[in-house]
C-alpha cells in the first residue's frame, strides 16, 4: 500500500518540477522578446543633448517642420491645456530635475522620457515602478509617438501634438 503512494508522490513532484521549468522558460522568452523591442531605443545612460532655442534653425529632417509638444489633459499641478515643448526631448517624473514635473503619487522620480530618433519622437518608460501607458497600453520598450497619442503616468494624462 505504501508503494503506490510513493510512486504517486514521485510523479506529482516531477509534474510540479516540469511546470516550474516551463514557467521559467516562458518568462525568459518573454524577457528576451522585450529586449528585441527595445533594441532601437537609445541606452538609458545616453548623454543629454544641449537644448536648442525655439528660433534656432534645425536640420532638414521631418522634425524640422514640426513642433513636438505635450498637452496636459489632466495632471496635478498643471492646468488642462498647458503645453510643453518636447522638440529637444524631455524627461517626465517627480524629480526637481525632470523637464516635465509630474505631481502624481504613482510617478517615479525619473518615470519616462521622450526623445528624438531619426525623424520620429519616441517615448519609453525609464524603469518606473508603476509603468507608463501609451494609448491605454503599458510600454514594454521605446515606441514611436503619433499625433493625438495619450501618455498616462498614474492619474496624469498628456496628449502628444506636432
Amino acid at each position: 500500500m505504501d508503494e503506490p503512494l510513493a510512486v504517486a508522490l514521485k510523479f506529482g513532484f516531477l509534474a510540479v518540477l516540469y511546470l516550474f521549468l516551463l514557467w521559467v522558460a516562458r518568462s525568459a522568452l518573454r524577457d528576451l522578446s522585450r529586449g528585441v523591442e527595445a533594441v532601437g531605443s537609445a541606452p538609458a545612460g545616453e548623454p543629454e543633448r544641449p537644448s536648442r532655442q525655439r528660433d534656432e534653425p534645425q536640420g532638414g529632417g521631418l522634425l524640422a517642420h514640426v513642433e513636438p509638444r505635450l498637452e496636459v489633459i489632466a495632471a496635478l499641478g498643471h492646468e488642462p491645456g498647458t503645453v510643453f515643448d518636447v522638440r529637444d526631448g524631455a524627461t517626465l517624473g517627480r524629480s526637481d530635475h525632470a523637464d516635465i514635473r509630474v505631481e502624481d503619487p504613482f510617478a517615479s522620480s525619473a518615470h519616462a522620457r521622450i526623445f528624438e530618433r531619426g525623424d520620429f519622437m519616441l517615448v519609453e518608460d525609464m524603469g518606473s515602478t508603476n509603468g507608463t501607458y501609451l494609448n491605454g497600453r503599458q510600454l514594454r520598450g521605446a515606441e514611436r509617438l503619433k499625433v493625438a497619442d495619450t501618455i498616462r503616468i498614474g492619474d496624469s494624462e498628456y496628449r502628444y501634438q506636432e
